[in-house]
């Protein structure tokens, strides 16, 4: 007897109007029969951020067949759960990759045959723009056809709902739900482009979102008027990394009169195979290159990053030997909290908070702390930022910033998804307002060190693809979850955080504490002397993510911690791996 997999590839192979590029790769499958298996194995997996996968036939492939089979499932529950959804119809803008423009087209052709009306932008846009046209079109939902800064081979559909947020987990699992009642992912039913064009169920996007989303991009500033007149003279160099932030991010700057700024040519190509970098990741230093060497050239005070559906930013800034130095996320994103809070009469602000992730620095908190404004955090992930920003009209409280450690920074509510141009604009504003001072963005750095402790983190992924690896990573997930661990490199572990009971344990008292957060597979141990580990799968990669931070009186002291801790999880992971 077949397995299921087996007689769902026949089912592929026997059909006649399959694709014609998905027919030579399915026939090339078979003298691979482990990828053949892994291409059919499963569906690919609908989570809060929507379907992501490796390009190429088979149901746990991102293909025409897999984003019908979403779009379909989404049709079905806007009908269901969102009023006037036709009506309002769905935004969708795409990215740079390989297929996005098509697999855009694939989700109207989908909508339209359900009567709902498609938005969908004429070239490539940024995440945030998509985000902020939910909300501009009044939308029932939108769609970003990306899979942001994941190698070439991977493309991936993330959905919005009507507050231009991304899915959180009930409406996932209802969209989920959906798509499961739809069944055959190569019957899914689609109309022509043409008609749906000449019946209005297809608009396409252009100029006017963008021009509104430069508005609000202008009004965010911190300047003064006085500020906003004056020609910078802040050196910046930037590159997409071959994605969608050009456009956006020039012309943003050209309107707060920064006019000292160098694209990185080669890169600003919106290319596929992101040719010039091992990975499109501002996190990974080899992404700035070729910006350094530009920054070399031209004297650059900053060099920006933003990776391809520019919704993460990286910077690098000069040491004082003259080097580039790549600055964290958490280093950034505190900077840019310090700037905004610095710079706002808090006096006139009802309730500031600061949002961030549980596994974001604590140096955040801090700084929220020292201008008395309060710091909320939430789950990983900026769908739950979002979440939060949208219930502030209603319990009066104001948001200033929000971020994560990977790259992730928002500081106004008219996107609602972490946004890169508008953490470029902000740290270019930060880094000129330092420069006015006399001083570089890492003095400003240790300004906030010495003022509220060294802080320091890191973070290991470990990679472990396929069936397999999905397998392993539950395996060590569970391992940790059943036999936690009291202390790591002989520290102390005060508190245990598990968050699919939801549970925190005091250690020494075995108190237990109810976490008012959604569930979600994850383990984080509090440490003696302001320190933390936390364990989590990555939500939208075949990786385990385990992170850790320190806090000490000196930069050496916090160095020297963090890298005892490092190599006391990499000893410890590795032995659960061998079990």
């Amino acid at each position: 007897m077949a397995k299921h997999w087996e007689q769902t590839y026949e089912k592929w192979l026997a059909f006649k109007n399959l694709d014609v590029n998905l027919q030579d790769e399915l026939k090339d499958l078979k003298t691979n029969p482990k990828k053949l298996e892994d291409a059919f194995y499963q569906e690919l997996t609908f989570g809060t951020g929507g379907i992501r996968g490796v390009l190429g036939p088979g149901t746990n492939r991102m293909n025409i067949y897999t984003v019908r089979k979403a779009a379909n499932g989404l049709a079905n529950y806007l009908l269901e759960h969102v009023v006037n959804a036709k009506q309002r119809g769905v935004a969708i803008a795409y990215d740079s990759r390989y297929m996005s423009q098509e697999f855009a087209v694939e989700a109207a052709r989908v909508l339209g045959a359900y009567g709902i009306r498609a938005s969908v932008f004429t070239s490539i846009r940024p995440t945030p723009v998509l985000s902020y046209a939910v909300r501009y079109l009044s939308a029932a939902a939108g769609i970003m056809i990306t899979a942001s800064h994941n190698p070439p081979q991977y493309n991936g559909l993330k959905v919005y709902n009507e507050q231009g947020g991304q899915i959180l987990l009930e409406e996932a699992e209802q969209i989920t739900a959906a798509i499961q009642a739809t069944g055959d992912e190569l019957q899914v039913p689609v109309r022509d482009k043409k008609e749906l064009e000449d019946e209005l169920l297809l608009h396409w996007l252009g100029e006017e979102v963008d021009r509104a989303y430069l508005e609000k991009l202008y009004g965010m500033t911190k300047m003064d008027e006085e500020g906003l007149k004056q020609e910078k003279d802040l050196k910046i160099v930037y590159t997409p990394l071959h994605g969608t932030g050009t456009d956006l991010v020039a012309r943003g700057f050209e309107q707060l009169n920064f006019p000292n700024v160098t694209i990185v040519e080669e890169q600003a190509v919106a290319d596929p195979e992101f040719s010039t970098v091992e990975s499109p990741n501002p996190e990974e230093h080899q992404a700035f290159k070729l910006a350094m060497q530009y920054g070399e050239k031209v004297g650059a005070d900053v060099l920006l990053a933003t990776d391809p559906d520019a919704d993460r930013l990286g910077a690098a800034v000069k040491n004082q030997s003259g080097e580039y130095v790549v600055l964290t996320g958490n280093q950034l994103g505190s900077l840019l909290l310090d700037y905004i809070l610095s710079h706002s009469n808090l006096n006139v602000y009802r309730n500031a908070r600061m949002i961030k992730t549980v596994v974001t620095t604590e140096l955040g908190r801090a700084i929220a702390d020292a201008y008395g404004v309060e710091t909320i955090e939430t789950l990983t992930g900026f769908k739950y930022i979002a979440e939060k920003i949208a219930r502030f009209d209603s319990t009066g409280e104001t948001f200033m910033f929000g971020y994560e450690e990977s790259y992730g920074y928002l500081a106004s509510g008219f996107t609602r998804d972490k946004d890169a141009v508008q953490a470029a604009m902000l740290t270019a504003e930060m880094a000129q307002d330092w420069k006015n001072k006399g001083k570089s963005v890492l003095d400003a750095l240790h300004t906030l060190y010495e003022k509220h402790g060294y802080y320091l983190e890191g973070l290991t992924s470990l990679t472990l693809e396929g069936k397999e690896g999905s397998e392993q990573i539950a395996k060590i997930m569970e391992e940790i979850r059943e036999r936690p661990m009291e202390e790591i490199a002989g520290i102390r572990v005060e508190k245990i955080e598990n968050y699919v009971t939801s549970e925190r344990t005091d250690t020494a008292t075995g108190r237990i504490e109810a976490i008012h957060l959604p569930q979600e597979n994850m383990m984080k141990f509090i440490l003696e002397e302001d320190g933390w580990i936390c364990f989590r799968p990555s939500g939208t990669e075949p990786k385990l993510k385990y992170y850790y931070g320190v806090r000490s009186a000196s930069h050496g002291a916090s160095t020297e911690k963090l890298e005892t801790i490092k190599a006391a999880l990499d000893k410890s992971l590795a032995e659960i791996i061998e079990k």
